[in-house]
């Protein structure tokens, strides 16, 4: 097969070079619409059940929310693990399914499931399903801060919540935006008893009142008014605390009582639930989540072009910096650039000295992007993503890649070199030399590629989470070590014929300084080593067993250090801690770590 593979390529060579070009531009077009994260999905298909219950306290919100959600979708089909977490106000239930359970699937059964009970909830209990993020799906951490001290906690929340989230939601491929911190401004109603009690009206009387004071009901229309239908509105919404006050509650001996007779209404923050600060300062903080399937370095530009194209009130100042997984990405991705750039430097260095001959050298390198590429091309088919883990199986076959390449030009050159210094009735027609020497080294060559690619495999079978994780990295580094085999039978046979046949300057006549200086050296560094046979094999056995000696004093686990450059600090205190005192503990760690020489930016939630 691999022999009839060489010689079709040699018969077509022009064809088999523009067949790569192509495949090489299809690669490049594919390369940036891929979709980068930091590291391959981890999570099994889950699906989030949010439920605010304002005003229920944890152990109502288990027993009146949580359980019966996790009794409606309990015992679906593919479900593997169920979690709910109940908290003052909040529910959460997590509903895990199998691995390769379409994820969409299980979000259309769960709301099945969901709006059957939704009507056993308690009153103002409200249900959702989460958007679809992964794991690693926070991709930037912004913040909005007032460093003169000119704005309000509840101006900067305001801004943050009703302009700035909504335009990055107007982003593509954001799947949340979630915003914590300030004050977030709400219409207060606080009623005076006194006052009730001089009307003779209760606290839901002002709540109904308030209720309608803000209505977008409809109300028809005239029909067949000058041959045409007139529709009807009216406009009772809240601008300000005035209308409001001006709602009419009840009337007392004919006279209307409006909801500021009897109660003291102001524009006011909301009860806090949490808190955010940037380097001491009152602070939004805005967590940016993605969608599965995006490109986290095009994400971020488009959100990096999204807030410099708003106007940002005076006073205020968005910090889009405090964390950008794209940063950590990008280091990768120019390591891997980094390493390829050398890897090419020090394979051409080699190939001069040893063959003197720049044509051999640029067809030899032409199999690092084009095994590259077609690796992408594989990746991208089979829904890949870039991550960490798929960029070092790369990066691990970057030595590899042009071994097959180098082996078959060597071997043409020399050939051709040989057949050249022949006589004229011996010498051969050297497309045929070049053949011959292709089939010369078809079989190891493919034999020891093969038996590369195989250290890889047991990677493949790896399941659960160490499969999840290492798999693509695995797969990465197969099918880029295949690819160049396969430059190696085809492409590389092709230029030869190319750029070798024909040419009447190949090189020099006789071997470069270099190859002469090895093959001196060799003769007697093989005579030595038979002389003492059993002193190597044994020297040999002994550096082994040393190794394997050394190998077990490491230190294991299960992720390399990574330099993402941000550090995430958790502070745990005793559980019914309230927000001001956390706030307080919190404050004076984070100041201390501002303090720190070197640190850019400290932002807490």
């Amino acid at each position: 097969m691999s022999t009839w593979l060489i010689s079709l390529s040699l018969r077509h060579a022009k064809a088999v070079v523009i067949i790569a070009g192509i495949m090489l531009a299809l690669a490049g077009w594919l390369i940036p619409r891929m979709a980068v994260d930091v590291f391959p999905e981890l999570n099994a298909p889950t699906v989030v059940v949010m439920t605010e219950a304002g005003g229920l306290a944890a152990d109502e919100v288990e027993q009146y929310v949580t359980v019966p959600i996790e009794s409606a979708v309990n015992g679906m089909p593919g479900m593997r693990k169920l979690r709910s977490s109940s908290s003052l106000g909040l529910s959460i239930v997590w509903v895990e399914f199998d691995w390769g359970e379409d994820l969409w699937r299980a979000r259309q059964q769960v709301a099945e499931r969901l709006s059957a009970v939704a009507g056993g909830l308690p009153p103002g209990a409200h249900a959702e399903i989460a958007p679809v993020t992964s794991i690693t799906g926070e991709v930037m951490l912004l913040s909005v801060t007032s460093p003169d001290g000119t704005r309000s906690p509840k101006e900067l929340r305001s801004f943050a919540e009703f302009e700035l989230t909504n335009r990055l939601l107007g982003v593509a491929g954001i799947a949340q935006v979630v915003a914590i911190g300030g004050e977030l401004p709400e219409y207060q109603v606080l009623c005076r008893p006194d006052r009730l009690r001089l009307y003779g009206l209760a606290v839901a009387d002002v709540v109904a009142a308030a209720q309608k004071a803000h209505s977008t009901a409809s109300a028809g229309f005239l029909p067949n008014r000058e041959g045409k239908e007139v529709p009807i509105r009216q406009s009772a919404q809240v601008a300000s605390v005035e209308d409001i006050q001006r709602s009419i509650v009840a009337y007392h001996d004919g006279v209307p009582v409006t909801i500021g007779d009897v109660a003291e209404v102001a524009l006011a923050p909301a009860p806090a639930r949490g808190t955010a600060t940037e380097r001491g300062r009152s602070a939004v903080i805005i967590s940016v989540q993605k969608a599965p399937g995006t490109n986290t370095l095009t994400l971020t530009r488009a959100l990096d072009a999204a807030v410099a194209g708003m106007a940002v009130p005076s006073g205020m100042t968005v910090n889009n910096h405090v964390f950008r997984q794209a940063e950590f990405i990008q280091v990768s991705v120019d390591n891997l650039i980094k390493v390829l750039k050398e890897a090419a430097i020090i394979v051409a260095i080699v190939l001069i000295l040893f063959l003197l001959n720049v044509r051999t050298t640029v067809i030899t390198l032409t199999a690092l992007p084009l095994s590259l590429g077609a690796a992408f091309i594989v990746m991208a088919a089979s829904g890949m993503s870039v991550n960490v883990m798929t960029l070092g199986g790369l990066a691990v076959a970057l030595g590899g890649l042009v071994d097959d390449a180098i082996i078959y030009v060597e071997n043409a050159f020399r050939r051709l070199r040989e057949n050249r210094h022949r006589h004229d009735a011996e010498r051969l027609d050297e497309t045929a030399v070049v053949e011959r020497s292709s089939h010369e080294i078809a079989g190891p060559m493919v034999f020891a590629t093969i038996i590369i690619v195989l250290v890889f495999v047991p990677l493949l079978f790896l399941a659960g989470m160490e499969g999840r994780f290492f798999r693509p990295l695995g797969i990465s580094y197969i099918v880029s070590t295949l690819a160049s085999l396969l430059v190696a039978m085809t492409v590389t046979p092709a230029l030869c014929r190319l750029l070798l046949v024909g040419l009447r300057q190949n090189g020099p006549e006789r071997d470069g300084f270099l190859v002469r200086w090895l093959k001196s050296a060799y003769r007697p560094t093989l005579a030595w080593s038979l002389r003492w046979k059993r002193s190597v094999v044994l020297g040999s056995a002994a550096l082994a067993v040393a190794a394997l000696a050394l190998a077990s004093t490491f230190g294991s686990s299960f992720l390399p250090s990574f330099k993402e450059g941000t550090f995430t600090v958790m502070i745990m205190t005793p559980p019914g801690t309230s927000l001001i005192e956390s706030d307080r503990l919190v404050r004076g760690v984070e100041e201390r770590i501002a303090a720190i020489p070197g640190v850019r930016d400290v932002a807490r939630r």
